[in-house]
């Protein structure tokens, strides 16, 4: 299975929930774990090969130009991601069917889950450092959508606007920070960067490079000053607690460091910077969840320690705490996930997750008790369980290290220590301590079985490391290090290791800080300290306040104040452009004036001026923008460019004719607003903007290019690259197809928003009482449009419709194509409009707006996948000759698919604005009959 199909399958997967809930949430659960098991398969395929050393790699072209590859990189550390991110996916997946209420939309919470599953899975399987930012920001919105999933809680809109801003926020650094990294490296391609060690570190932008990926690591994992809103996500479904605290969202930031660990490792910034950090958040999320009395605020809190203990581990920066980190994310993974399952258990069966209202659930639940008192001595680091390996592994990084290090590292061990008793006594030995709904119990299979797996592969590995970890975990630090270390894990290393006597201590500790727990607390409540969650809401209120202050100064709600602000920014860095630039005189001899130009540049002149002067007259406005339109078209014949004339005029002409079926709803004047030193103010900006861009022209037409320009390219490939001799329309469908299919996307979008706009006005509020208020209106006519009107767009219309297919026929050989052919056959339609009216004429069009823009966009989008089918890039085309009988010989292309795309899109959006005036204008009561406007209607009318 390749790697592509791999990151494809959770994404894919995301649809099938929402189509199996028809047969009940076992089968959406079924379709959703069907997509992970076969992502998880694929993983598998490739685990001999890693784990000997190799790496899978698949490629396929994006933007070279840009440095943009769809690139996938599967190695030791990608596999143990992987590994995790798609085991324990398949596990939450099985808990969460049974977990979720009734109530809750089973298809819709999959298809979040899917959708969080593959932007993790992108991120640890990239092999471009531009796409692993793409799946990166993909993890934050999508968390975002999990954590608030019950969106009718505060503290889930809270926790989930938390996690993005601080994870969103962190992700546009990290992209600033590969950007640079990209920029020294010569590349982004992961290969590439990673064979850069030396010259990265040797960079005078290394530092900044160097804070702004930690910066983006440490938000997205938690590390402190960021660690404040990872507990707050805790209001997320317990399952996607559990995902994310354990394989998923948190550990991104630190295989982003380990990611980079080759080239930003082993200097004195680095160690500074990660071990400090990690330090810091393994003892502060120690010390806070000792303290905790929920069981999840207890665990996420623990998270964060045990985040910060593996940061410091990589922040060390040799090759034994590298592997000891790897062995410890495993570990974490394995007991933590089942920690959050069975808090969940608890939740489910008691309703309440408060340490102080339980106790006692030895005896009521003790399956529960069984499998939680073995995941919580792993986290505990006691033996013979995967977290004591692991903790003995940092405890003797941390004791060749030296040192603080050492006193810090068992204070967070002991704090672990201490908590994990405190979480474990409270909830189950003693007696019940507060009143609860119903007696607890334990759940059925559908529940417990999905950690009882995970505490038994918790067992197993502590019991048989060299088994179940040291391979992986050698393979990770491998692909980290460069180097594959030897892993002896073991249970017992003699008693001459520091490692052990330092455990024994962090025991002793823990049991001490248990023992002392209640004259700690009351030390703890009674003593000043930040609260992070406040600093945070305290900076997001100043920045708001900030915006909002300078939003009032900048914007009065004008749109002219706004235009003046643009304009005079444009102008101000033009001047500083110029005043700083070197000046030359021009190389090219002025053309002769000829007297026809000069005059018809003398009318446009006089035109624009006659807009400006006239602008509240709204239809002589108008008249004079369609003269200023007409003439450029005319400017373009002269200058031999036929597509941009035939572009230009009918663009003038549907926006002449969309803004006179507007006028009716417009007064006949527009309302005198602007101050005089408006007014004064805008004649400037326009004066020096208009001489500016003058300027500019004369400066770049009196010049030589300093290179070849492009268009002799596309020249010469015309017809023997896109079988064309149409220059203009090839570089349209063809060259530039990318930039028109984006553009006839967004035209489709802005159509749909005059869409949902018309239905804002047409919904009860002032704009709706105006539009009812003209059916009383004395000063609005009901006269018939005139006959000869009615009687030539008639006949137009065919002739018209002929004309448009004649010209999307030609256009890849002569003036024409798809987007000319749209606005002609559109002008057509909209006569109609105007000679007939909105309700005749609408009550006889057939074809839905929607329908056609959307036909538009997927035909473009078709043509462009299918030359993928060919092994070529997106919309590459291809053309041949037919010879069909009794025809001539002809040439077809695909790009005339392509063109029929952009026809589509452009009819159905001027249909869909026609549309849309046709239901404003009845809802405003319009009086012209519905019946055609013939003699015989006239006649039917007489007295």
């Amino acid at each position: 299975m390749t790697l592509a199909l791999i990151a494809a399958l959770p994404f894919l997967g995301a649809f099938l929930p929402g189509l199996a809930l028809r047969a009940g949430r076992g089968a959406a659960a079924l379709a959703a774990a069907l997509a992970t098991a076969l992502a998880l398969y694929g993983v598998m395929s490739h685990a001999p090969a890693v784990l000997r050393g190799e790496v899978i790699r698949w490629q396929a072209g994006w933007l070279p130009e840009a440095g943009l590859m769809f690139s996938l990189r599967l190695d030791g550390l990608g596999l143990l991601f992987a590994t995790l991110i798609l085991g324990i996916g398949l596990l939450i997946i099985l808990y969460a069917r049974f977990y979720l209420d009734a109530a809750d939309p089973m298809g819709r919470f999959l298809s979040y889950l899917m959708l969080f599953q593959g932007a993790m899975l992108g991120i640890v399987l990239s092999g471009n450092l531009l796409m692993l930012a793409v799946f990166w920001e993909l993890t934050s919105l999508t968390s975002f959508l999990l954590i608030g999933w019950w969106s009718d809680r505060p503290d889930g809109r809270q926790g989930a606007r938390m996690a993005l801003a601080v994870t969103g926020g962190g992700g546009l650094a990290m992209l600033a920070g590969v950007l640079l990294l990209g920029r020294i490296a010569g590349g982004f391609e992961l290969d590439t960067v990673l064979a850069a060690r030396d010259q990265i570190q040797a960079s005078p932008v290394y530092l900044p490079a160097l804070l702004l990926i930690l910066l983006g690591a440490f938000t997205k994992s938690a590390q402190f000053p960021f660690h404040f809103w990872l507990p707050h996500a805790m209001a997320a479904p317990t399952p996607v607690s559990a995902y994310l605290h354990s394989a998923t969202m948190v550990k991104a930031g630190l295989f982003l460091m380990a990611r980079l660990w080759p080239v930003l490792a082993g200097t004195p910034e680095w160690t500074a910077l990660v071990a400090g950090a990690g330090l810091v958040t393994l003892i502060l999320g120690a010390a806070i969840a000792l303290f905790k009395t929920d069981l999840k605020a207890i665990l996420a809190y623990s998270t964060v320690s045990h985040l910060g203990l593996i940061t410091f581990l990589l922040g060390l920066g040799t090759e034994a705490a590298a592997a000891a980190a790897m062995v410890h994310i495993l570990a974490h993974a394995s007991f933590k996930a089942a920690l959050f399952m069975l808090a969940g258990i608890i939740d489910h069966a008691a309703h309440t997750r408060e340490i102080d209202r339980l106790g006692g659930l030895r005896q009521q639940m003790p399956l529960t008790f069984a499998l939680a008192t073995l995941a919580a001595a792993a986290m505990a680091g006691l033996p013979p369980l995967n977290g004591f390996l692991s903790k003995e592994l940092m405890l003797e990084a941390a004791a060749h290290a030296g040192g603080w290090v050492v006193v810090a590292a068992v204070a967070g061990a002991a704090l672990s220590v201490g908590y994990t008793l405190r979480l474990w006594s409270a909830t189950f030995l003693g007696q019940t301590r507060g009143p609860l709904d119903h007696p607890p119990h334990d759940p059925g299979p559908g529940l417990w079985l999905a950690p009882a797996l995970l505490v038994a592969l918790v067992v197993a590995s502590g019991l048989a490391p060299m088994l179940l970890l040291a391979p992986l975990a050698q393979a990770a630090a491998g692909a980290v290090t460069g180097h594959v270390p030897h892993l002896h894990l073991a249970l017992w290393h003699g008693a001459e290791v520091p490692a052990l006597w330092l455990s024994l201590g962090a025991v002793g500790a823990g049991l001490a800080l248990w023992g002392l727990w209640p004259r700690l607390a009351t030390l703890w409540q009674t003593s000043p300290r930040p609260d992070a969650k406040a600093i945070f809401e305290a900076l997001v209120a100043g920045a708001l306040a900030l915006s909002r202050a300078v939003l009032a100064r900048a914007d009065s709600g004008r749109l002219s104040g706004a235009l003046a602000i643009a304009v005079g920014a444009m102008l101000a860095g033009g001047l500083w452009a110029f005043l700083t630039g070197s000046h030359m005189a021009g190389t090219r001899p002025p053309v002769p004036m000829d007297l026809a130009v000069l005059a018809a540049t003398a009318v446009l002149a006089v035109a624009s001026l006659a807009t400006v002067v006239l602008h509240r007259q709204r239809l002589l406005a108008l008249l004079f923008i369609g003269v200023v339109g007409l003439l450029i078209a005319l400017g373009f014949a002269y200058l031999a460019a036929p597509d941009l004339a035939l572009t230009q005029i009918t663009v003038e002409v549907v926006t002449v004719l969309l803004m006179l079926l507007s006028l009716s709803f417009l007064p006949r004047e527009t309302p005198a607003e602007s101050h005089p030193w408006r007014r004064a103010r805008d004649l400037v900006l326009a004066a020096a903007a208009g001489l500016g861009t003058a300027a500019l022209a004369f400066a770049l037409l009196s010049r030589d290019a300093a290179f070849a320009p492009i268009s002799a390219y596309h020249l010469a490939q015309s017809k023997p690259g896109a079988g064309g001799t149409n220059a203009v329309n090839t570089i349209i469908v063809d060259f530039r197809g990318f930039d028109t299919w984006g553009e006839i996307t967004v035209l489709g979008i802005a159509a749909l928003i005059i869409f949902a706009l018309a239905d804002a006005l047409l919904s009860p509020g002032p704009a709706n009482d105006r539009l009812l208020a003209r059916r009383e209106d004395p000063g609005i006519a009901g006269d018939r449009h005139p006959v000869i009107l009615v009687m030539a767009t008639r006949l137009l219309l065919p002739v018209a419709l002929m004309v448009a297919a004649y010209i999307f026929l030609r256009g890849h050989n002569m003036p024409g194509g798809g987007f000319v052919a749209g606005l002609v056959a559109a002008i057509a339609l909209m006569l109609q409009y105007l000679a007939s009216g909105y309700g005749w004429s609408e009550a006889r069009r057939r074809l839905d707006a929607h329908l056609l823009i959307g036909a538009g966009v997927l035909v473009a989008s078709a043509t462009g996948i299918g030359a993928w089918f060919a092994g070529r890039p997106f919309l590459t085309s291809a053309y041949g000759y037919l010879h069909p009988w009794p025809l001539e010989e002809f040439e077809w292309a695909t790009a005339a698919v392509f063109d029929l795309g952009v026809f589509l899109c452009v009819l159905g959006a001027v249909m869909l604005a026609l549309a849309q005036l046709s239901r404003l204008a009845q809802r405003g009561g319009e009086r012209v009959a519905s019946a055609p406007h013939d003699v015989l209607a006239q006649r039917e009318d007489r007295p």
